[in-house]
């Protein structure tokens, strides 16, 4: 999976996930493009002085401008990797509609109006691109949502927006796949569930070379999948 050269845009990229998948992809050559809002972030971002890593701020990817202003700014991108997104918990009758709105907004909204942004990216290129998206397993094994079914329903419309996507999008050589985590090892996760079995939960790392095998110019047939990285869960 060679990225020599190539420009990656990655939403959510200071986040856990994100770090794991801006890392293998700068040691596999990428030159990695990443958003976020608050210098906090920024701070907290390992990489964040890597020549590789290329950070832009105060860009609110709910926003069409601003996802626009970074697709223009972005030399040639090839692939575009989208992690952005927010979780919430708790029984339906407890919801209240800006919680809804939020999760609609910070997952579906911010997705596809990224994965807009890339493909009129890609359109002045001529040279075609890989965008991948993150789902959830609630998105596609929903009897996994009780509890969080606002976040299971906006993942599900991820899910649905990716293979449509490619249906759409194929013959002009962009291939649009996503991946759905399971509980991922993280700190804040094992923070939330001391007694939960960690040893099964999917690594970050693991999570981001499948993301990065199809972002990579070796995908070359793999398009609508919504692939699952569950671990041993």
């Amino acid at each position: 999976m060679d990225f020599d050269g190539l420009h990656v845009v990655v939403t959510g990229g200071t986040g856990t996930l994100g770090q794991a998948v801006v890392a293998a992809l700068i040691g596999a050559g990428a030159t990695c493009h990443i958003p976020y809002r608050s210098e906090s972030e920024a701070e907290r971002f390992p990489l964040r002085d890597h020549a590789q890593a290329k950070l832009y701020p105060n860009c609110d990817l709910g926003d069409e401008s601003s996802v626009d202003r970074l697709f223009e700014r972005v030399p040639a991108p090839w692939a575009s990797v989208h992690l952005a997104g927010g979780f919430a918990f708790g029984p339906l009758r407890e919801m209240t509609e800006t919680t809804l709105r939020r999760q609609i907004e910070t997952n579906l909204v911010t997705c596809a109006l990224c994965c807009r942004g890339a493909l009129r990216a890609f359109a002045r290129t001529g040279k075609g691109g890989r965008i991948v998206n993150v789902a959830a397993r609630a998105a596609i094994e929903w009897r996994t949502g009780a509890n969080m079914a606002t976040y299971a329903a906006s993942k599900a419309a991820v899910a649905a927006l990716t293979v449509a996507l490619a249906e759409e999008v194929v013959k002009e050589d962009v291939l649009v796949n996503a991946v759905a985590p399971s509980i991922m090892d993280t700190p804040v996760n094992r923070k939330d569930m001391p007694k939960a079995d960690f040893s099964a939960w999917p690594k970050v790392e693991e999570v981001a070379s499948t993301i990065l095998f199809l972002a990579s110019p070796a995908n070359t047939i793999t398009r609508g999948a919504i692939v699952p990285v569950y671990g041993k869960t």
